[in-house]
């Protein structure tokens, strides 16, 4: 037996000591806590723009095939939302909105339109298709 602990008759950690380990784990959350938050900001990124990027292509295609047959014409928002159409797989939701839906709206470059419930914005006049959110940092509408 020890004999520090035979002396005093005592087993445990003094409050100095669990102090000190409350202080450490603090240090460490407050390291860990904004990390963790930058990656989820950076994961919902990183979707919008996959999903942006498949369904431009898509769009893209779209155009080129009525291209190639002479009738050049972007998909219309009906076409867009039908499975086989444009897209093979449904649309998944927006990670900044939660929405999955397509809203039928006019691109403006200077103030692309962010309002409404929906998640994605498609305009069938040019084909441009943007995020329904403005989260004022990350600015995912200007994609």
């Amino acid at each position: 037996m020890n004999a520090n602990v035979a002396r005093t008759g005592r087993r445990g950690f003094s409050l100095v000591e669990l102090i000190a380990v409350i202080a450490v784990m603090a240090i460490l959350a407050a390291v860990a806590i904004p990390k963790f938050f930058n990656y989820t900001g950076k994961a919902k990124e990183a979707s919008v723009k996959a999903t942006l990027a498949t369904t431009r292509t898509a769009i893209a295609n779209f155009y080129a095939d009525k291209a190639a047959s002479g009738t050049a014409a972007y998909p219309t928002l009906k076409e867009l939302r039908t499975l086989g159409t444009v897209l093979n797989e449904g649309m998944p939701a927006n990670p900044f909105n939660k929405s999955e839906t397509i809203a039928k709206a006019v691109f403006d470059a200077n103030n692309p339109p962010t309002a409404g419930k929906a998640g994605w914005n498609y305009d069938p006049a040019t084909g441009r298709f943007w995020p329904n959110t403005a989260t004022a940092s990350v600015k995912e509408n200007t994609w």
